[in-house]
């Protein structure tokens, strides 16, 4: 590469080299059992053995004090067909505003924590906090996957139909993608 063939990307900017990233949506709820839900693409596993996830979240949020407060989370996955409702989560702060109501979604009782899943999600994952820490302006929180469930007709032995999910992915500011459903395997 020469200097002509680059782009230069602040340091402020570098995370949009990773994106797209895989879009998730988290439901918490306080000690009120009010639940939330916020949008994120900052989502990760971090072990097989224990089950752990991470999620990113900055301190502002209201979802942070929530997941602060009763240490459980639950990581929903959404599809295109709910991508209006996932936008909206991630703008509007749930402090004062009922996101299930103004939304649509439907909140379902989960199988081993407090925080409903959504039930228009394809899939699932409740956690337990294992574990938190700051790492900058943000807060990483560990959870420790107690459930995973699919929908059937999205999950295969191998991870999702990509025909029947159309998973969402955050390019950037209000912008979002999803795969092609063709497969591509290296030639070794």
């Amino acid at each position: 590469m020469n200097g002509k063939d680059v782009v230069n990307v602040s340091p402020s900017n570098a995370f949009r080299l990773v994106h797209p990233m895989h879009t998730v949506l988290i439901s918490c709820v306080g000690a009120d059992g009010k639940p939330n839900i916020i949008t994120l693409a900052w989502a990760m596993p971090t072990s097989i053995s224990p089950p752990l996830v991470a999620v990113s979240i900055a301190p502002r949020r209201h979802s942070h004090s929530l997941i602060r407060e009763t240490k459980e989370f639950v990581v929903n996955i959404p599809t295109m067909e709910i991508l209006d409702a996932t936008f909206y989560c991630g703008r509007v702060s749930g402090k004062g505003r009922d996101k299930f109501k103004e939304t649509g979604l439907t909140p379902m009782p989960a199988r081993r924590v407090k925080p409903p899943i959504i039930k228009e999600c394809v899939a699932h994952l409740e956690c337990r906090l294992h574990s938190q820490f700051e790492t900058g302006d943000h807060t990483i929180f560990v959870g420790e996957v107690l459930e995973a469930y699919a929908n059937r007709e999205c999950f295969t032995s191998t991870g999702y139909d990509l025909e029947k999910a159309k998973m969402v992915f955050h390019l950037g500011g209000d912008e979002f993608a999803t795969l092609q459903p063709k497969i591509f395997k290296p030639k070794l």
